[in-house]
């Protein structure tokens, strides 16, 4: 009798439910990336995103979010999963613009250290037992008061040492972020919710790693760019 089956099947799965997480992840920032550069090299698009058409997708992209926050239990992961795609394409085009003024090997640069950086934190939240419920509230307060502060400076203050500030801050409260939800993912995972719900959990898990990734590579950007 094999005593050890049970154990190696659930580790096995967890490993597959994760590798699924990141795939979807991983695939989304492809097609930013693509999207992204595609429009970033036409002038005319720049200038509709300029223009306010970046305001239209910011808030398809919101709608999309909200909407597979609310109805992710009653999706088919194959519709949550084309959702996701979508929602990528779109924020691809919204930070075309950034693309457009800053150099390629800043945006290289930004990346990989961007990818280090996530990496590590990653490997942390999967591995450690410390609960990081904690961490995670805390940096979400935080970012709450990154994006008003934001907001706030955007519009009236405009000063460039705060927003370089609100960038080292974003950078911390992301890669936080990152660790926080590297471990909520790894215990979201269950055999007994079945396969379709563990499928639907990889999309949302995905969604908010990308974001994560993104956010921390937007921020890091802004504080090590180069402009054309």
């Amino acid at each position: 009798m094999n005593f050890t089956s049970g154990p190696v099947q659930v580790d096995e799965g967890l490993r597959k439910y994760m590798l699924s997480v990141f795939n979807k992840m991983f695939m989304a920032l492809c097609l930013t990336g693509s999207v992204a550069f595609i429009c970033g090299s036409k002038p005319e698009i720049v200038a509709a995103m300029q223009g306010g058409l970046s305001t239209i997708l910011f808030i398809a992209t919101l709608a999309i979010v909200l909407y597979l926050s609310a109805k992710i239990n009653k999706l088919t992961p194959e519709k949550a999963q084309s959702l996701f795609w979508l929602y990528s394409v779109f924020v691809g085009a919204s930070i075309s613009p950034i693309v457009a003024i800053y150099t390629g090997e800043s945006i290289a640069n930004a990346f990989f250290t961007s990818a280090a950086f996530f990496g590590g934190l990653s490997l942390y939240g999967y591995t450690t037992s410390k609960d990081l419920t904690g961490i995670g509230s805390f940096m979400l307060t935080g970012l709450i008061v990154v994006i008003l502060s934001s907001f706030i400076n955007v519009f009236f203050l405009k000063s460039s040492l705060l927003d370089l500030g609100l960038s080292v801050l974003s950078v911390i409260i992301f890669g936080g972020l990152t660790m926080y939800d590297i471990q909520r993912i790894k215990s979201c995972y269950s055999e007994s919710y079945g396969e379709e719900a563990v499928a639907r959990c990889s999309v949302i898990g995905a969604l908010c790693l990308y974001l994560d990734f993104l956010n921390l590579f937007l921020a890091l950007l802004r504080i090590v760019g180069n402009r054309k």
